[in-house]
């Protein structure tokens, strides 16, 4: 909650100093400094036998109990058990030392919660890979951090990801077991299997748990009260305009105060809740906002299918007695179209034990003022709670209160966060009056400890005055809250998707028909944007849009893939020959069939 005291704090600096866009919230608790595995062992001492995480559809083993088909949970205590055990597998069966990085690279599940919290408690660096990543992403990524191990899910949707990880490693080593080699990744010294398959040659995760000796569980523990605080132990990739993903480094203190401020601020505190998790973990809303807040306040973790399925979310909220849901726009936009074929009203609760949806979550991506009421109205979730932010912030640095009103609920992005300044400012990095757009700073506790193996993006981004540079364009209000008007960034959002156009640019520049290419988005009325491209093709040389897509599928991600394509003969340039990809954008608009064009609001959340 906002609590009073940090608010007049807050605005008596303004009032009497200058109306520059500056805001800083001084917090009412102090920050902790805790790490993740240490948080885990007080939710375990504190709430033994609530459930942690729930996943509707897991299969025989992963980790927890089954209470009927199709179900599975585990509470703190077994999540803490788990975690030590496989925290100890890693140490005494890859061999991974404190500071080594280990992927992830597989969709919702037990698994990838458990794996979370047992890479904090070995002081290992869980590196965030998106399970629609294709053989040069995940390439790309396990090469970039370095990565010392692998887990991989044995399929994504109805792809199999054998081929892949085979391609990737080179084999299993016969004289050492649990090991690979890989000429192509030096590092990469061990893959471990989640899911329902069994490889032979690559450990399965449940044995790794079940392997772990007395010896190493008691190493691990010593290991655990060593790391310190400020230590990394995640990264994530995230948006660039280089071509590249960038891959942001996290702390325990970044990630776990964050989280602890957000619950607060959320209410969240106020009873056991049960979230239905909509949202993917490798993304910070997931293993942030989700998995590590849960452990500030007992809440449990209903994970309702393996990627976003709307009908499957609609079905956890009731049959798991949900009191909260995490979303983005897309998603609730999908869930209230399933709520409206299944022909059924506000989830007003009335079962026994559940009193209905108290909150709604929303973030990840631009939402208007006309959905935000339509979750209120349709899912019968008495308020919604925005977080604005991005990874290299934690991610929330400006989040709606429980005493909000409803205009503020809907139309900005929330109040500054806790222990956190912001200044809006020009292109001069001059702060800008109060309520004039500006580029937002943001300088805290959450800001990134930098990206992984990039100084010079690095300090691009945070300045040695310690302030980052965001990329948005925002408006700061003269009581603390905030409103994003646009993005300086050429990034596309789709669904919560963060894409790089340069990146798709030069991938599509590989094919030999082709000489130059612009990537952009466009609105949509569900996704929110879309990707579009223009092509210029070699002289003599023609392509189809059919011929452009079925080239690009298999080698990047379906979300990557441009839904609308153009033909063209040259783009339209400056005088000096730079071309205006602005111009592109406005003409594709135009042309493009998007139904309901853009929405005017001014209301967006992007984490």
């Amino acid at each position: 909650m906002l609590s009073k005291s940090s608010s007049s704090s807050a605005v008596l600096q303004n009032e009497f100093g200058p109306k520059d866009s500056y805001w800083n919230n001084p917090g009412e608790k102090p920050l902790s400094h805790l790490t993740i595995g240490a948080l885990l062992d007080k939710a375990a001492a504190r709430w033994p036998e609530r459930e942690a995480a729930v996943a509707m559809w897991a299969r025989e083993g992963a980790g927890g109990r089954r209470t009927h088909p199709g179900r599975q949970s585990i509470t703190f205590a077994q999540a803490k058990h788990k975690a030590d055990r496989l925290a100890a597998a890693f140490v005494e069966s890859l061999g991974l030392r404190r500071g080594d990085r280990v992927a992830i690279w597989s969709y919702n599940s037990i698994e990838w919660y458990l794996t979370q919290m047992a890479a904090a408690k070995a002081g290992l660096v869980l590196v965030n890979i998106n399970p629609a990543y294709w053989d040069q992403e995940l390439l790309y990524s396990l090469r970039k951090v370095g990565a010392k191990a692998l887990l991989a899910a044995d399929k994504y949707r109805d792809r199999s990801n054998r081929e892949m990880v085979e391609g990737v490693v080179a084999g299993p080593l016969a004289d050492r077991p649990r090991s690979v080699r890989c000429g192509h990744l030096p590092e990469l010294r061990s893959v471990v299997l989640l899911g329902q398959e069994k490889w032979e040659g690559f450990p399965h995760f449940d044995e790794l748990i079940e392997g772990a000796s007395d010896g190493a569980l008691e190493e691990v523990r010593q290991l655990s009260s060593k790391i310190q605080p400020d230590q990394g132990c995640n990264i994530q990739f995230t948006s660039g305009t280089t071509g590249q993903p960038k891959a942001a480094f996290l702390s325990h203190h970044n990630v776990v105060n964050n989280a602890g401020f957000m619950v607060r601020r959320a209410g969240l505190e106020d009873m056991a809740h049960r979230i239905c998790l909509q949202v993917p973990l490798f993304h910070c809303f997931g293993c942030v906002v989700g998995t590590i807040a849960s452990l500030h306040c007992g809440a449990t973790l209903v994970m309702p299918s393996p990627t976003f399925n709307a009908k499957a979310s609609l079905t956890a909220l009731t049959q798991e007695k949900c009191t909260a849901v995490y979303g983005t726009p897309t998603m609730y936009v999908d869930l209230l179209e399933e709520q409206g074929r299944q022909g059924g009203g506000p989830l007003r609760g009335g079962a026994e034990g559940w009193s209905g949806l108290e909150v709604a979550v929303n973030g990840g991506a631009p939402c208007s003022e006309h959905l935000l009421k339509r979750i209120m109205d349709s899912l019968g979730a008495k308020r919604v709670c925005s977080v604005y932010g991005m990874t290299e912030t934690s991610p929330i640095s400006f989040q709606t209160t429980t005493e909000d009103t409803l205009e503020q609920m809907l139309t900005t992005v929330g109040y500054v966060t806790e222990h956190v300044e912001v200044k809006v400012v020009n292109s001069e990095g001059e702060m800008v009056p109060m309520g004039t757009p500006g580029e937002l700073w943001v300088r805290g506790y959450c800001n990134m400890i930098g990206y992984w193996g990039d100084d010079t993006r690095t300090r691009e981004t945070i300045g040695e005055d310690r302030w980052l540079r965001t990329g948005d364009q925002f408006i700061l209000m003269e009581n603390g809250y905030g409103k994003i008007v646009g993005r300086f960034k050429d990034m596309i959002i789709r669904g919560g998707e963060n894409i790089f156009p340069k990146e798709i640019e030069e991938f599509l520049q590989g094919h030999p028909s082709i000489a130059e290419t612009q990537v952009f988005g466009i609105p949509d009325v569900r996704l929110g944007e879309v990707v579009c491209a223009w092509v210029r093709c070699k002289k003599g040389m023609s392509l189809t849009s059919e011929d452009l897509k079925e080239f690009c599928k298999g080698k990047i991600a379906n979300f990557k893939i441009p839904k609308h394509v153009k033909f063209v003969e040259e783009f339209p340039k400056t005088v000096s020959g730079k071309i205006q990809k602005f111009k592109i954008q406005e003409m594709m608009e135009k042309e493009a069939l998007v139904e309901n064009g853009r929405d005017n609001g001014d209301s967006r959340q992007i984490l």
